[in-house]
């Protein structure tokens, strides 16, 4: 075996973390269908990308990590190929043009995209480890994360925009971004969001923003307590699941607004709170621990790795675990607007859960080749 790989170093906690969210995940999405004959293929779907999954967490773990970012431009030109072709021709959902549809299969490229776009990342901070941090490199990190942004941008998919944003800033922070940089972006930042609030709440359509985008906006900033069968119907029946969960939940396959179907898209990004009802408060603090051992092993593997590229890697991986699964917790608990992002390894969706192994199998190939510390 040659040196730097060793099958000991792999990290079977991690490993551990991932196939236990994922098996739960696929639990969920048999009790939350409730029977509904369309949605019974689901399961089986999903315990098939899990599957698929795991084995590609062994095969990326077994190759040098910096063989894939030697290839990041064709990898690179092959996923912006896709979101271009996604934009003219993807199928459309909630006004956004999202997946293509391969037989039976729906592809979602947006989820490779976010993988694609840290290895772009963890590449370019690599080779500009000992460039100074001023506006132009600030400024080449920005360009190389654009294309991705744009064309995810075009669809229009604001969500993942915010996914890639905050992955870019974390990856910033972390190489050394000097603080007036970030004072002028979070400025930058904060009237953005202010525009975009005040100009949704005024009805001043935006655009790049769906009218339904701007609706949970308003809906969250101002809402409206007449509306109980309109725009805040999902997360009235969420907030309704989670408190009827109470500490050990109804019982697997017993949560009232479950079976009965009053919560609607419940094996996808209501799935945290069809999990709380069925087992309660332990239930959703499962998952979150699960996920927050998930997250700590990345951060882990960083601090281990040999190289910046290594880290940047499990850093970004880290990040877009963190973020996502915090705002669908945060939207399943009416902390949040509604967005369209799923639980990591929970929620229903073959593309997310084989992207986000394909990003665990990367952080694995990092700390089989950690520099010379006890793991």
């Amino acid at each position: 075996m040659s040196r730097g790989l060793s099958w000991r170093n792999f990290d079977f906690l991690l490993m551990g973390a991932v196939v236990l969210a994922s098996a739960f995940g696929v639990v969920m999405i048999q009790s939350a269908i409730a029977g509904n004959e369309v949605l019974l293929v689901s399961t089986s779907r999903q315990v098939y990308f899990a599957l698929l999954g795991v084995v590609l967490i062994f095969i990326l773990a077994s190759v040098d990590y910096r063989y894939w970012l030697s290839l990041y431009r064709p990898i690179h030109l092959v996923i912006l190929g896709f979101l271009v072709t996604l934009t003219g021709f993807g199928q459309t959902a909630f006004g956004a043009q999202r997946w293509f549809q391969v037989g039976v299969l729906f592809l979602q490229p947006t989820e490779f995209a976010k993988i694609v776009a840290i290895l772009v990342l963890a590449r370019y901070f690599d080779v500009t480890r000992d460039q100074p941090r001023n506006l132009r490199w600030v400024f080449g990190a920005v360009f190389r994360a654009s294309w991705i942004i744009v064309l995810i941008l075009l669809q229009p998919n604001l969500s993942n925009v915010m996914v890639l944003s905050v992955i870019l800033g974390v990856m910033l922070w972390v190489n050394g971004i000097q603080i007036r940089h970030v004072v002028i972006a979070a400025a930058l930042a904060v009237f953005a969001l202010g525009s975009v609030i005040a100009l949704s709440v005024l009805g001043v359509r935006i655009p790049f923003l769906q009218a339904y985008q701007q609706e949970r906006i308003v809906n969250f900033v101002v809402p409206n307590p007449n509306d109980t069968f309109g725009n805040r119907y999902n997360v009235q029946q969420a907030l309704i699941a989670v408190g009827a969960g109470g500490i050990f939940g109804e019982g697997y396959g017993y949560g009232t607004q479950t079976q009965l179907r009053f919560l609607k898209v419940r094996h996808t990004d209501f799935i945290f709170a069809a999990s709380s009802e069925e087992f309660g408060m332990a239930g959703g603090g499962l998952i979150i621990l699960v996920l927050g051992v998930i997250i700590w092993r990345c951060i882990r593997a960083a601090q281990k790795a040999r190289d910046v590229a290594g880290s940047m890697l499990a850093i970004g991986v880290a990040t877009l675990i963190f973020f996502q699964g915090a705002v669908n917790i945060g939207m399943n608990l009416n902390l949040l607007p509604v967005s369209g992002l799923p639980l990591p390894f929970v929620s229903y969706g073959g593309s997310g859960l084989t992207a986000l192994m394909i990003g665990i199998g990367l952080v694995e190939s990092v700390v089989m080749r950690q520099k010379d510390l006890e793991f």
